[in-house]
C-alpha cells in the first residue's frame, strides 16, 4: 500500500537488536513450541523486550498459518499463526516478519509469541 509510512528507528522510537545470551524456551502446558539459544532480543521504544526466535528453532507443525496480518511503520508487514493446541487463546499469538525493513533485518523469518499466551522461559 502506497500510503504507508516507513519511519526509520532513531532517538524518539529506538530499535535495537541484539543476539540473545540465553536460550529461549516457549511452552504451554504439555507442549514445547520452540527452544533456542540463536534468538534475537528486540528492544523498542518504552516496549518490553521481545525474543525472535529462528523458524528453525520453533516446531512448526504445532502452528498454523492465519490470514491475519498487521502492519509496523518500523518493521514492516506482519503475518501471523495461530497455536490449534491452545483453543481462543491461541488464535493469532505467533507472529514474524518475512520481509522486515532493513533497520531490522535481523528478525527476517524470526518468529515472536505473545508472553500472555505462551510461557516464555530465558534460561542460562
Amino acid at each position: 500500500m502506497a500510503d504507508r509510512k516507513i519511519l526509520v528507528p532513531d532517538a524518539s522510537h529506538p530499535i535495537s537488536i541484539r543476539p540473545s545470551s540465553v536460550t529461549v524456551v516457549v511452552r504451554e502446558g504439555a507442549y514445547q513450541f520452540a527452544r533456542s539459544s540463536s534468538a534475537w532480543t528486540l528492544t523498542e521504544a518504552s516496549y518490553a523486550p521481545v525474543q525472535y526466535i529462528p523458524r528453525g528453532d520453533v516446531d512448526m507443525s504445532l502452528l498454523e498459518r492465519s490470514q491475519h496480518t498487521t502492519y509496523c511503520p518500523y518493521k514492516g508487514d506482519a503475518n501471523y499463526y495461530s497455536i490449534p493446541a491452545l483453543g481462543a487463546s491461541g488464535i493469532n499469538s505467533v507472529w514474524t516478519y518475512e520481509k522486515p525493513f532493513e533497520a531490522v533485518g535481523e528478525i527476517a523469518g524470526c518468529l515472536a509469541f505473545y508472553p500472555d499466551r505462551v510461557s516464555i522461559e530465558l534460561a542460562d
